[in-house]
């Protein structure tokens, strides 16, 4: 009765390992903006499908997008739209938006200053305007922060803002929008940009022409700087892509997006 105990035993043990090993794989990469989103909504994924295992990475939305489509990621994560030579280089790449997002101008919370128009901010980020007083501020010298090169929230901060003016070289440049909050709000001369799901009270945001990025503002297209965010398949999504996504944009995913500070698309 032993011996056919510990069998009976040494079998259950070996199917357990069996079912382990069957687990699902889903792996989002790409945009630190997204991350979040994707991450929370990863989490509740996972407990409503145990047998699924989901791992998010950044490293930004240029580096999404290539990894969906050279076949290492399953979802890509993208805060700006596909590039023209990202099209031609990968036409079966599939983009689905999942919320809408503001870029956020923000400074350290010790700085008085609360607006800014397009064409100061321009100046600013391009090295025109060195001094906080050249724009109403303080006697302050301006150490401009601003993310890396690969980066979907500097994509589209340069195309709306900067337009094809060039940003200033003594710029540091960051690698993710974590890393911009954490020198802004440890630099009182410092002015940076960030997704606005990533504001809290270590900074400050600034107005841009009179106008804040809020649910509102942002939903309605006031805010100059508003943009999509987006998850990507190469080719249509299916299995398990199709489900994550689906469940991104179901009720429950899109109060995910709310909770995280972004807006939701329903």
């Amino acid at each position: 009765p032993c011996l056919l105990s510990l069998m009976i035993s040494v079998i259950l043990l070996c199917g357990c390992v069996d079912e382990g090993q069957k687990k699902e794989t889903l792996s989002i990469a790409g945009s630190t903006t997204v991350q979040p989103i994707a991450s929370n909504a990863a989490e509740e994924f996972m407990k409503k499908n145990p047998d699924v295992i989901v791992s998010v990475q950044g490293g930004g939305s240029g580096t999404g997008i290539k990894m969906v489509a050279e076949g290492t990621a399953d979802i890509g994560m993208s805060s700006r739209e596909l590039k023209e030579k990202e099209i031609n280089a990968y036409p079966d790449l599939k983009t689905y938006t999942i919320a809408h997002d503001g870029i956020a101008v923000i400074v350290h919370p010790s700085n008085p200053l609360s607006d800014l128009t397009k064409e100061e901010i321009k100046g600013i980020f391009s090295g025109k305007i060195k001094n906080f007083k050249e724009v109403g501020g303080e006697d302050r010298e301006i150490v401009v922060v601003i993310r890396e090169e690969g980066s979907g929230t500097r994509a589209t901060f340069e195309k709306l803002i900067m337009k094809k003016i060039k940003t200033t070289e003594r710029a540091l440049q960051k690698p993710s929008n974590g890393a911009v909050k954490a020198t802004i709000a440890s630099n009182e001369n410092s002015i940076g940009y960030l997704g606005i799901g990533y504001v809290d009270d270590k900074v400050k945001v600034v107005s841009i022409d009179g106008i804040k990025p809020s649910k509102e503002s942002i939903s309605s297209g006031e805010y100059p700087v508003s943009r999509k965010l987006y998850m990507i398949t190469k080719g249509e999504a299916t299995g398990l892509s199709k489900k994550f996504i689906d469940f991104v944009l179901s009720d429950e995913g899109q109060r995910i997006v709310d909770e995280e500070g972004f807006i939701g698309i329903r």
